[in-house]
């Protein structure tokens, strides 16, 4: 007779539990979209309540405040950027494991799907720096790009000069590029035209080769 342990299966959740998680992922998704469009500060819980399509009483069910509210879907995404770093294959080069965040970050901000990144004296900030699960998503994303950061400038793919803070801060300044905004504001070009020519920009600078 075997030894293992036979475990059982997870319990299957009732159906208004899932008419619950169902609605309380529509809630963030509609918060997502309009922390994209608008920001934290222009962003109203009646808009997000409206989008979903219920009362604003139901919405408080689910989250006690705005700042609860936006909170839940930074988290989100930032469970969605580590993911993201998961996938990479950590055998190419680190230039290009940075290159591949840095495309990624815009790719998802030109399909409305990026928060705008709070400010320094926003009470979204605020909320954010208590909550333990979107502070360890940060945690996750800073040491893995810093490392690379570091191992690129080690192999001089990357400046060795600048200091690895500024180059991390500036990808994630890709996060909430307006340049992409006001690129495709023109109509002139693809949104992989955009992300080609932001990212030759931050790569390779501006200096004449």
């Amino acid at each position: 007779m075997s030894s293992a342990v036979l475990k059982s299966p997870p319990a299957k959740r009732s159906f208004r539990e899932q008419m619950h998680q169902a609605r309380e992922d529509a809630i963030i998704q509609a918060v997502n979209r309009l922390l994209a469009e608008k920001g934290f500060d222009a962003m109203t819980v009646d808009e997000v309540a409206a989008e979903v399509g219920i009362a604003k009483a139901s919405l408080y069910k689910h989250f006690s405040s705005k700042e609860d509210l936006a909170a839940a879907a930074m988290v989100k995404v930032m469970l969605r950027a580590v993911a993201f770093l998961d996938s990479l294959d950590t055998s190419e080069r680190p230039i290009d494991l940075l290159k591949a965040v840095a495309r990624w970050t815009m790719e998802v901000q030109l399909a409305g799907e990026m928060p705008s990144l709070p400010s320094e004296n926003s009470a979204l900030r605020g909320a954010l720096m208590v909550n333990t699960a979107y502070m360890d998503g940060l945690m996750q994303v800073s040491d893995r790009l810093g490392a690379w950061i570091e191992a690129a400038q080690a192999d001089g793919s990357l400046n060795r000069n600048l200091p690895p803070i500024a180059v991390l801060y500036t990808l994630y300044a890709r996060a909430c590029d307006p340049v992409l905004g006001f690129l495709r504001a023109s109509g002139t070009h693809s949104d992989s035209e955009i992300i080609d020519m932001v990212m030759t920009s931050c790569f390779e600078g501006l200096n004449a080769r």
